[in-house]
């Protein structure tokens, strides 16, 4: 199956949803990968890729290397290739390889293409597609990055089968989002189906990817409608910053903050409490984490306005309307908030 997002620009792209096929390239490629995904995947990548010349870039595996250092070995590696401004990089990985490549790509000489080929559920369904790329910081998660869009992005999702449990939930999380946020059927849909079988998570896959990149094609810079995305994502980044990045993985926090948000929804009247309920127990099917315990309410609260798509001093929520549609607001009470993060 082929996707594709419609940009201005001369940014529109392509989106292969099938196994892998062989790939040539005229120039320098370099792979930016990580141990884990190098040792199931690296040798059957390079049997279908070729390059004038290809080289390997391996860098830490994890959330917590998403920072600044990481970037500049990045970059070392492709100034000590010699790299010029018709080279090429390969984001072979999750979320943290795809924004990182994607960030490289964007500065490196002022800019070179990357193709994404997404080896996790998370990038999948939702990392690798739509341009974004970006490092965190110690004020937040990604707060330092630009919109650079691949040329292709190669989705094979042969490569899930050696993917842990916890990451594949953690994928299923986005699925789940892509569902509440815009299509009422697909969420149906997701609670009749075990995305465990294999023709169904190619079927989810699909869905999602054609979700994200219609919207994406509305809205490549997030100034409107993609902002929906968001959903959990307010929350759960505060999640991550407060605890490192090294207790829950990113689908994991964002699992937490949809159920934040919907309590948020629930509580001004945008959604009900059995819809919330159908969310939750959605999650909780495939061990995503529901609940957190916030340490001091009002620290937590003031981490919101660290968020990107907060404005003007106030923050923006990407709220569920039932189930298949949202509202993006920023004129939630500060009250009604801290009324639902005391009930965490």
């Amino acid at each position: 199956m082929t996707v594709k997002i419609n940009l201005p620009h001369d940014n529109s792209y392509e989106i292969f949803i099938e196994e892998l096929k062989e790939l040539y390239f005229d120039r320098k490629v370099v792979i930016v990968t990580n141990p884990t995904v190098s040792g199931f995947h690296l040798e059957y990548l390079k049997s279908k890729l070729k390059a004038r010349e290809l080289s390997v870039c391996t860098i830490p595996d994890g959330e917590e290397y998403k920072h600044m250092q990481t970037l500049e070995s990045i970059l070392e590696h492709c100034f000590e290739k010699r790299l010029d401004r018709k080279s090429l990089l390969v984001a072979f990985g999750g979320g943290v390889i795809g924004d990182m490549t994607g960030f490289a790509a964007s500065i490196y000489q002022r800019g070179i293409d990357f193709v994404q080929i997404p080896t996790t559920l998370l990038s999948q369904v939702d990392a690798s597609v739509g341009g974004k790329t970006g490092i965190n910081n110690k004020f937040g998660k990604n707060l330092i990055g630009v919109f650079h869009q691949p040329i292709a992005v190669y989705i094979d999702p042969s490569m899930l089968k050696t993917l842990p449990k916890r990451e594949f939930g953690a994928g299923v999380a986005e699925i789940v989002k892509m569902a509440v946020t815009f299509n009422k059927d697909f969420f149906e849909w997701l609670e009749q189906n075990d995305l465990n079988d294999e023709k169904n998570i190619q079927t989810a896959i699909a869905k999602s990817v054609q979700t994200k990149a219609d919207v994406v094609s509305q809205d490549e810079k997030e100034l409107g409608i993609r902002a929906a995305l968001n959903y959990g994502h307010t929350f759960g980044h505060v999640i991550e910053n407060e605890t490192n990045y090294d207790t829950y993985l990113h689908g994991e926090a964002v699992g937490i903050g949809m159920c934040m948000a919907n309590a948020l929804a629930v509580k001004i009247g945008l959604m009900s409490q059995e819809e919330a309920l159908r969310v939750k127990n959605l999650l909780e099917k495939y061990d995503i984490p529901t609940t957190y315990k916030i340490k001091d309410v009002d620290d937590f609260y003031e981490h919101f306005f660290l968020d990107k798509k907060s404005l003007d001093n106030k923050i923006k929520f990407i709220l569920p309307v039932g189930i298949g549609n949202c509202k993006i607001t920023n004129e939630v009470s500060k009250t009604d908030v801290i009324e639902i993060l005391k009930g965490f």
